[in-house]
């Protein structure tokens, strides 16, 4: 069932509540301010309490100023306003149907004295390669897996639950995962479209939680959830505006996630504050002993040396202004700044390898995959039979972009061949002990630091994605290593946001981000998005196109 048919549902189940004598207009908290403006006023800034961060969310909830119900329906009504309307973003997917009925839940659970946990009420939205029981498929955006109904939550959803969070609905993503084409244009799926960046329309939202970023930055849900094979959480989370936090490898359980790599695969957080992102993590973990909230500190940087990667800056005057007052802010709070001027060497093949990392272990993971599903449902079985049935539906399927990754994964051998195991060798050892964790210990810094990638150029249906290159930052060995990353925003050129990286070694989860932390209490700039419909839509802009009139 696609987006738009999900939402009239809704709004049918509404229509038929308010004949049971159940109220039908968008819920809110007595006394309150409506939160959102009614169409004919609206200029798509989010108001009241949808336009705060999760962490802000989650204590009007607390403080009773809110009701979940008002909340979920709040963010229903918005995406309806400027996800399918509007501005169009086409970052959601599909809307749970049950979502109002278990915001009610949790209300009244509350009433009652029983509060699951930090997220009780708190409205998540996850990316469309994450299982759940709700009654809402996990696709990965492509035609063939339109059917694929869980049959139990996936390991890190059932922690969401645990804590209370209401699942609102699946974001839309680049297909795959972005493990299809090497010719795609990111955010753009079969059954999503293409997503557009909420600060300027026609800008990338990069991959492949696309749906994630755009969603989370337009405040259409408190928090949101992607997944990360290399640089996934981390470019997106850059480009729209977000924290998005990319953990160890294995620290979150990728049970019930739609597969690309057992080596690199992680879902993680990607929200409007560290704090949001901790939270998140703590039930995305069923973190106990230590949570990750009570980590944060905005003095965690005090005396810390950090190491700058000035190898890894690039050449982009505007990333590096931003760059240059992120440090300022460092040291403000504190930092001991430790520029790294020397890449570590990298293994002749390294590219190669890491390429056919993914390859064996997409094939090899697909496949175990879709022997799980539904056979009823999902009638291709293998990844032979998915690039079947993608060339059997190519006028939707293969419209844009063919399917050469997926080509390519399929002539691979199994994970016992030798070159399998020499390359996992190689890609851990460049990215682990000749990487990151050599850049930590012969300078001896607690952490390192890099621009988050570059500012998102333009969608291009005719030539794919055509990002500036070389990239500045460090996202692939850090991800290639399965080392946690963090993103904050840094600010934003001509309206274009982006970050600034904070990356660790293995398990420094805590650590990044209470560093993470400290730098966003010092600098504050995250930036709201604007809906622009292209860069020259800024007054400033525009008036510098126009000719110069005597």
């Amino acid at each position: 069932m696609n987006k738009k048919l999900l939402l009239a549902t809704s709004a049918a189940t509404l229509i038929f509540a308010s004949a049971c004598g159940e109220k039908s207009e968008p819920v809110t908290s007595q006394d309150a301010e409506p939160l959102v403006k009614p169409a004919a006023l609206v200029d798509f800034q989010p108001t009241g309490v949808i336009a705060g961060t999760l962490p802000e969310i989650a204590e009007a909830l607390n403080s009773d100023q809110v009701s979940s119900e008002a909340l979920v329906q709040a963010y229903l009504d918005r995406i309806a306003l400027i996800d399918t309307a509007g501005p169009t973003l086409q970052s959601v997917l599909t809307i749970n149907p049950d979502a109002l009925i278990e915001a009610k839940k949790r209300d009244q659970m509350r009433a009652a004295g029983n509060v699951m946990g930090a997220l009780h009420g708190v409205p998540i939205l996850l990316k469309d390669n994450i299982g759940t029981v709700d009654n809402m498929p996990t696709t990965a955006g492509a035609l063939v897996l339109k059917d694929n109904y869980a049959k139990v939550d996936s390991r890190l959803v059932a922690g969401l639950r645990a804590s209370g969070a209401v699942i609102l609905g699946k974001t839309n993503l680049s297909q795959w995962a972005n493990f299809r084409s090497e010719d795609s244009m990111s955010g753009w799926s079969a059954l999503g479209g293409q997503v557009k960046n909420p600060h300027v329309l026609d800008r990338n939202p990069c991959g492949s939680s696309s749906g994630s970023g755009a969603a989370g930055a337009a405040s259409l849900a408190a928090g949101t959830v992607g997944t990360e094979t290399n640089g996934s959480i981390i470019c997106p989370s850059n480009v729209n505006g977000l924290v998005g936090f990319k953990p160890t490898v294995g620290l979150v359980p990728q049970q019930g996630i739609i597969p690309i790599s057992h080596t690199q695969d992680t879902a993680g957080p990607m929200t409007k504050s560290v704090m949001g992102s901790a939270m998140m993590m703590d039930a995305m973990t069923q973190s106990e002993g230590n949570p990750y909230t009570l980590s944060l500190n905005k003095d965690a940087l005090k005396g810390v040396r950090i190491g700058v990667l000035k190898f890894a800056v690039g050449s982009y005057a505007a990333v590096n202004q931003l760059f240059n007052a992120a440090l300022a802010d460092l040291e403000a709070a504190g930092a001991v700044l430790v520029d790294i001027e020397e890449r570590p060497a990298s293994p002749s093949g390294l590219g190669l390898n890491s390429y056919n990392l993914l390859k064996y272990e997409f094939k090899d993971g697909l496949n175990k995959y879709l022997a799980g599903t539904d056979p009823d449902k999902v009638t291709a079985r293998t990844l032979t039979e998915i690039i079947e049935f993608n060339n059997t539906n190519a006028a939707l399927e293969l419209a844009l972009f063919d399917q050469s990754i997926m080509d390519a994964s399929e002539i691979m051998d199994t994970l016992e061949s030798d070159d399998y195991k020499q390359a996992v060798e190689m890609v851990l050892k460049a990215s682990r002990e000749d990487g990151v964790d050599k850049l930590l210990t012969e300078n001896d810094v607690s952490v390192l630091v890099a621009p988050s990638g570059v500012l998102a150029s333009v969608i291009d249906p005719v030539n794919g994605d055509n990002w500036p290159s070389p990239w500045p930052g460090y996202a692939s060995p850090a991800a290639r290593a399965g080392y946690p990353h963090a993103t904050v925003p840094m600010g934003a050129f001509r309206n274009v946001p982006v970050g600034v990286s904070f990356i660790g070694t293995a398990n420094q989860d805590a650590e990044v981000l209470a560093f993470a932390y400290a730098y966003e209490q010092q600098s504050q700039k995250r930036v709201t998005p604007n809906y622009l419909a292209t860069a020259a839509a800024d007054e400033d802009i525009a008036a510098a196109m126009k000719p110069y009139k005597m």
